[in-house]
């Protein structure tokens, strides 16, 4: 399960508590929740333990309920939208207004063509705005909401959107309830409901009804929805425990969605990058307007035509204004997003892309994000049979064989707590245990000594649930002889201080000494630093108190058997990762529960320098006496935190912040959630990770792997790289076009460029040509260059630079042209503006190929490495061509045919920029090829 598709919505809507009070008399939950979970069952036709009985019943409720889905529905046709983009911009109302007055003065060709043009750049914009729209809503579908499901007796992991009423699923910390549910099983479960009642504190659930009596004296005597303690709420989240329950409500049948039904929907904020955009486009709009009414009024004090001068002004204003500059980066990054989610990475946030390449500390999780996250158990040590820490039985030397022969008492009873206090779950489906990773390795264990699984002999009466502070597990079990035994397992340290006891070789129970307890220890510190995750193992007899709840004071005096160490090797992939990472001024923390050594031998092994760990390895017991300020001061020497908490990570991520650094924090966890939403990255893991994280943090890993986080920095820093390659191409093309026109009319020569061959090249600069800049493939250098400052300008003085120089040769390129063709027969011709007109459209394809990196040479990244460039390139060629031999475009753009000797001519003068930025880009390459020769010979 994963992100609530409407909890964004809720946090927005000031007052929900007026929704709820339709929920209250509408929901299901109202009728299910006075009633006892077995008559729910019967009510529905399913069973408590079975779920409903096939497939086939699920989708005949399907096809009645519909799918467990919310969505607000789109009722405006497209073409309604598509007709209230020609009201929606004042300049094209202008250009409409121009057209109406050509026509009452009888310029029929010219409003006909001024006309076409505008259904040309209105469906350009709108196209692009619908695939901007497109791709934002594929985004918000990339991370389907989960849940187990039990269906048929069987066990499965499905969509939430197959839910039917009837059906049955369990839950457990982190999850996100993925329907309205009759709770008929609970353990110590309390649920957040603040997204739906307003109320911070975690409400207790339980599965016994409400008594309906108790509310005779409220209207209708209905009970209230925060009283229904027996209904867990699509929607809200599973803080603590465990439990399970009857889907009685699907959809827009939920509490959620009918208060989704009746909020109106809140326009999306837009990111930082596209306010800049903004910003960017208004400040160049404001100059542009200033300049376009200095030429008008200039082309009239000359004695132009008024209406010429007007229709060159609007088409002016509309080409060089970039109106479609947010537009393009919203495509840009939405696509890129997407590109992103094809490489495992899910961005569930667009600002999120522009921070990804200014970070410069990740902050790691260990287990399933550095490592495979499948464990094994690899030795297993007892004090009773084994005399020294280094007398154990190591598995992976044994492994292929029968381990019976090895199976003493204490060996057997590690094992057999280990099986006991369990919560993994075999799957019938999928063939293999399901659940915590430790908890399956301790199961997989047991077929090596002829051990089957011992949970069905006996009861479990109650269990306390393993955190981050208690560091132990415990359930409480009735076997079928009465006997009421408590079972144990957790860190070594927090199980030994709890330990009296222990039982020998032999089975029986003899007393802990001092002697003892220290060579328990020398045991788990070996363990561990063989990389090992080490677990104690201890249970307890408890009088016949079945009725009684265990508590945190009732694990005491505790027999222990042994410990268990259980290996998880690095991922094949992290080590390159690391490398590419720290080569680009990345620095890497490994954060983990371990113990020092496990933690030290493992970042080794995975590329991480611990060359001295008095430096370079902090625990958790030495962070707790530190301040945020102590802790800045040293934190840029520390590579690894070892028997860190998830509270730990906030205390990593502010003095980090408080340094100046750009944090990504990774984290699975419930208890991760507010490190990660206070990291500037916070990224969850999309297997392994809770509902929790995920909504906290601003990617999901799919694969829980930590290249991933690589390959989406590198997608992050390409993303914003391409975004000033576009921009270098669309300023350009619009300082060229202006200043074309300008000091055509100050210089009182004819306008080279008629209006609608200036809406053409608006087209190609807005249109497909710039948009394909805009998804130019990644190139992996980028990560050799250090994090991008958050507060670097998009528009640095490089770029403005480069496109001035861009737009110089195309100024002058094109002046040249229109001169030099007017000059040979003393006036202008359709010949001399059509030369002008494609002279300065092949500038712009010229311009754009340059355009497609900054430094590197078109001959090193490749002509045909961006498929779409090509396509669109070929396609505006394809256009310029009609425009200039179609003699029903000729008549619009007032054009005439040109030789093939003069496209070579053309070809020529425009190919300049191209190679005027050629010599650009290899005199920085060999400047940066000096730096470095002269860097490592110091």
């Amino acid at each position: 399960m994963s992100e609530n598709p409407f909890a964004s919505h809720l946090e927005q809507d000031s007052n929900p508590a007026a929704a709820l009070d339709a929920v209250s008399t509408t929901s299901a939950s109202l009728k299910y929740c006075t009633i006892s979970s077995e008559k729910t069952a019967e009510a529905l036709h399913t069973n408590i333990r079975e779920g409903l009985p096939s497939v086939s019943e699920a989708n005949q409720r399907r096809a009645l309920h519909g799918a467990n889905e919310i969505a607000s529905d789109d009722d405006e046709p497209l073409w309604k939208k598509f007709l209230s983009t020609f009201v929606g911009d004042p300049l094209i109302l202008l250009l409409i207004g121009s057209a109406a007055i050509s026509f009452i003065m009888g310029n029929i060709d010219d409003a006909v063509s001024i006309t076409l043009a505008i259904v040309i750049v209105v469906t350009v914009g709108f196209v692009q705005e619908y695939r901007s729209e497109k791709s934002l809503e594929a985004l918000n579908k990339l991370v389907p909401a989960e849940c187990h499901l039990i269906r048929s007796g069987q066990e499965s992991k499905v969509l939430a959107s197959v839910l039917v009423p009837g059906d049955v699923v369990f839950f457990r910390v982190g999850d996100r309830i993925p329907a309205d549910l009759r709770i008929v099983e609970s353990v110590d479960l309390s649920i957040d409901e603040s997204n739906l009642t307003g109320e911070n504190e975690p409400v207790l659930k339980s599965s016994h009804a409400v008594d309906k009596h108790s509310y005779n004296d409220l209207p209708g005597s209905i009970v209230p929805i925060a009283d229904r303690t027996c209904i867990a709420y699509m929607g809200t989240l599973v803080r603590e425990g465990h439990g399970k329950g009857i889907v009685v409500g699907t959809g827009k049948n939920t509490a959620f969605g009918t208060v989704f039904e009746m909020m109106s929907s809140i326009e999306k904020p837009k990111t930082p990058l596209q306010t800049a955009m903004d910003k960017l486009g208004k400040d160049l709009s404001f100059m542009s307007f200033i300049l376009i009414g200095i030429i008008c009024l200039i082309g009239i004090i000359q004695g132009r035509s008024w209406l010429e001068m007007f229709q060159i002004s609007v088409s002016l204003a509309v080409a060089a204004i970039p109106e479609g500059l947010p537009i393009i980066v919203t495509v840009t990054l939405a696509l890129g997003v997407l590109r992103m989610a094809n490489r495992k990475a899910i961005i569930r946030r667009l600002p999120s892309v522009e921070t990804l390449g200014s970070v410069n500390v990740i902050c790691s999780d260990k287990t399933g994000t550095l490592t495979a996250n499948h464990m094994t158990v690899a030795k297993i040590w007892c004090l009773g049979s084994m005399a020294n820490k280094t007398n154990v039985l190591n598995m992976e030397k044994k492994n292929g064989g029968n381990l019976k022969n090895y199976l003493t008492e204490d060996i057997k009873a590690t094992l057999r707590i280990g099986n006991i206090c369990n919560n993994s779950t075999f799957s019938q489906e999928h063939g293999k245990f399901l659940g915590n990773p430790t908890d399956m390795a301790l199961l997989e264990v047991l077929p090596k000594f002829d051990l089957d699984d011992q949970r069905s002999r006996v009861s479990r009466v109650d269990e306390i649930p393993f955190n981050s502070k208690r560091k132990l597990m415990a359930v409480k079990t009735v076997d079928s002889n009465n006997k009421v035994v408590v079972y144990v397992k957790g860190a070594y340290e927090k199980i030994l201080e709890k330990s009296t006891h222990y039982v020998n070789k032999d089975g029986r129970v003899e007393k802990l000494n001092m002697a003892q307890r220290e060579q328990i220890i020398e045991s788990g510190n070996s363990l561990a630093s063989d990389g090992l995750r080490t677990l104690a193992f201890a249970e307890l007899d408890l009088p016949n108190d079945r009725s009684k709840k265990i508590s945190d004071d009732d694990v005491h005096d505790l027999v222990f058997a042994g410990l268990i160490g259980m290996k998880d090797p690095p991922r094949p992939t992290v080590r390159a990762a690391i490398e590419t990472l720290t080569e680009g001024s990345v620095h890497i923390i490994m954060i983990t529960g371990d113990a020092e050594n496990t933690a030290v031998n493992i970042a080794r092994q995975i590329g991480i320098p611990v060359v001295n760990p008095e430096i370079a390895v902090l625990t958790g017991d030495k962070l707790d006496t530190m301040n945020d300020d102590q802790l800045a001061n040293v934190i840029n020497h520390v590579s690894v935190f070892a028997r860190a908490t998830p509270e730990h990570k906030l205390n990593i991520v502010r003095a980090l912040q408080k340094r100046g650094d750009i944090v990504a924090m990774t984290g699975d966890g419930v208890n991760d959630a507010p490190a990660l939403k206070l990291a500037d990255i916070g990224v969850s893991m999309g297997k392994m990770g809770t509902d929790v994280a995920k909504e906290a943090s601003d990617m999901v890993l799919t694969d829980d792997d930590f290249s991933t986080i690589l390959t989406a920095i590198e997608e992050g820093k390409g993303i914003f790289n391409n975004i000033q390659n576009f921009l270098t191409f669309q300023l350009s093309t619009s300082v060229a076009a202006l200043s074309l026109v300008a000091i055509s009319t100050a210089l009182k020569l004819p306008n080279p460029l008629n209006a609608m061959q200036i809406l053409w090249i608006n087209i190609l600069m807005d249109g497909p040509p710039a948009q394909s800049l805009g998804v130019e493939a990644v190139d992996h250098e980028v990560m050799k260059k250090p994090p991008r400052k958050r507060t670097d300008k998009i528009l640095t003085n490089e770029v403005f630079k480069r496109l001035l120089g861009s737009a110089a040769f195309i100024i002058v390129g094109t002046i040249y042209v229109f001169m030099k063709e007017m000059n040979e027969d003393g006036k202008i011709s359709d010949r001399d503006t059509t030369m002008t007109f494609t002279c300065f459209v092949f500038f712009d394809m010229f311009n754009a190929l340059s355009c497609r990196h900054s430094v590197k040479s078109i001959f090193e990244i490749g002509f045909f490495t961006n498929k779409m460039f090509n396509y669109a390139v070929g396609l505006s060629l394809l256009g310029q061509m009609c425009a200039i031999y179609v003699p029903f475009f000729q008549g619009i753009f007032k054009t005439e045919s040109l030789s093939l000797g003069d496209l070579c001519f053309l070809l020529a003068i425009s190919s300049s920029v191209f190679f005027a930025d050629e010599l650009r880009k290899l005199y920085i390459r060999k400047g940066r090829l000096q730096e470095a020769y002269d860097y490592s010979n110091v």
